[in-house]
């Protein structure tokens, strides 16, 4: 069976280079704001002066971007319409004393970030990436994206209950190897100098993690699935950049669309990159002033601006189908996730599902509802924080996924480029 014409391959194909090519959300930042160069955006820096001009701008700051499109004509109230995504993923990160082991093995003392689903991460090759900070200020990115690290699983042979149930000890059992010999002091951060071309007396500073080096790929008979790393929530920042870049293309924009890929939403988003941080309202209010408005034209702007805060959910498990709403079956290629909580896990009310089926209906785009299982507890996103936050409507959306939180998750390969779509019309108003 031929997969239908209607869908355009190319996003999907640039999706799978995105995620190869940001192994941590530094990566993820830097790649997305090299596409938006690329369609017209310039950085602004934090600490000058902003002016009021027209255009595409962004804001990086460690691993979050804020990027933003001025149109011809936009009033100092003019609204925004913002999308936002998180850039980290749950991972392993090197611990301040990198250098352990025991039994003639050198290992790399790591620390779980994020709800990390551990035996994913188990006979898996690694690579090593994030930044490290030199004496002067300056962080140089590091990607050393070949088999490097390994964290072993215990023989069944010395462990035969493995099958009947697999407990990990996160302390004990999820450190990874990475040669032999004795423990020496500082040789993983000399190593990882060496690879990033700088001097090891320089480095001061590092924000390293594993990432696995399996490519991503299409999977299945008919290539209908992809399967790759940091999915959640690189699928989002990925559509969220196209769409923004194509919005900015637009003529007569009526919003001032928005991209907000926050850092840390997988362990709270209480950082300075985080979406409970302050970044993405001093960014705002910053450009609301740039081109002359005062505290009441802010106010007037945000109570017209929306947000949808894209996020992955959960695709209908076929193995486990009772652990999922008996009336909400989301399904993969089925198009975006409509993610309602009443609890306000999630931001949606019926006033927000209105302006995404709008968006979606403009796009040509099927959506399709997600609610959790009552007798489950429910996740959430940066919608709810975002919406507290800045007092702004906020809509909970996403695509729909198998294995959240693995090291390797899996899409509908349609998916994405619907998404890219309904984010598009959104953005375009």
């Amino acid at each position: 069976m031929s997969r239908p014409a209607r869908f355009d391959r190319g996003h999907t194909d640039d999706l799978l280079t995105y995620l190869a090519a940001s192994p941590s959300p530094y990566h993820a930042v830097a790649n997305a704001a090299g596409r938006l160069e690329e369609a017209g955006f310039r950085q602004v820096e934090e600490t000058d002066a902003w002016d009021g001009t027209t255009g595409g701008k962004y804001v990086l700051r460690g691993g979050a971007l804020i990027a933003w499109f001025v149109p011809e004509g936009a009033e100092p109230h003019t609204p925004f319409r913002i999308v936002g995504a998180h850039t980290d993923s749950p991972n392993l990160r090197v611990k301040p004393l990198p250098d352990t082991g025991a039994a003639g093995w050198r290992q790399v003392a790591v620390e779980l970030y994020g709800g990390t689903l551990l035996n994913t991460w188990l006979d898996r090759d690694l690579g090593l990436a994030g930044r490290i900070t030199l004496r002067d200020g300056r962080d140089v990115l590091v990607n050393i994206d070949r088999p490097l690290l390994r964290v072993p699983q215990l023989a069944i042979h010395l462990d035969r209950s493995a099958n009947d149930g697999l407990k990990l000890d996160r302390q004990k059992h999820m450190q990874p190897i990475w040669g032999l010999g004795d423990v020496q002091e500082g040789d993983l951060i000399a190593f990882v100098a060496e690879e990033a071309g700088v001097d090891a007396a320089d480095v001061v500073g590092w924000d390293l993690m594993p990432h696995p080096v399996e490519a991503p790929a299409y999977l299945g008979r008919d290539r209908e699935l992809v399967a790759g790393p940091r999915m959640d929530n690189l699928l989002s920042v990925h559509a969220g950049t196209a769409a923004l870049a194509a919005a900015a293309a637009t003529a007569d924009l009526p919003y001032i669309p928005v991209l907000a890929a926050f850092d840390h939403e997988e362990n709270g988003s209480q950082s300075d990159t985080g979406a409970d941080g302050p970044l993405l309202g001093s960014v705002l209010e910053r450009s609301v002033h740039a081109r002359g408005g005062s505290p009441e034209d802010r106010a007037r702007a945000l109570a017209g601006t929306i947000c949808l805060s894209s996020d992955t959910g959960h695709a209908v498990h076929p193995n486990y189908p009772e652990r999922h709403d008996p009336t909400h079956h989301p399904r993969a290629n089925g198009g975006p996730i409509l993610k309602v909580n009443v609890n306000m896990r999630y931001a949606t009310d019926g006033s927000g599902r209105a302006v995404f089926a709008a968006a979606c209906e403009k796009a040509g785009v099927p959506f399709q509802n997600f609610v959790s299982n009552n007798a489950m507890p429910c996740g959430t996103t940066i919608g709810p924080i975002t919406a507290a936050r800045h007092g702004i409507k906020t809509v909970d959306i996403g695509v729909a996924i198998l294995s959240m939180h693995s090291a390797r998750e899996l899409c509908g390969a349609d998916d994405p480029y619907l998404l890219a779509n309904a984010l598009t019309a959104f953005l375009e108003g």
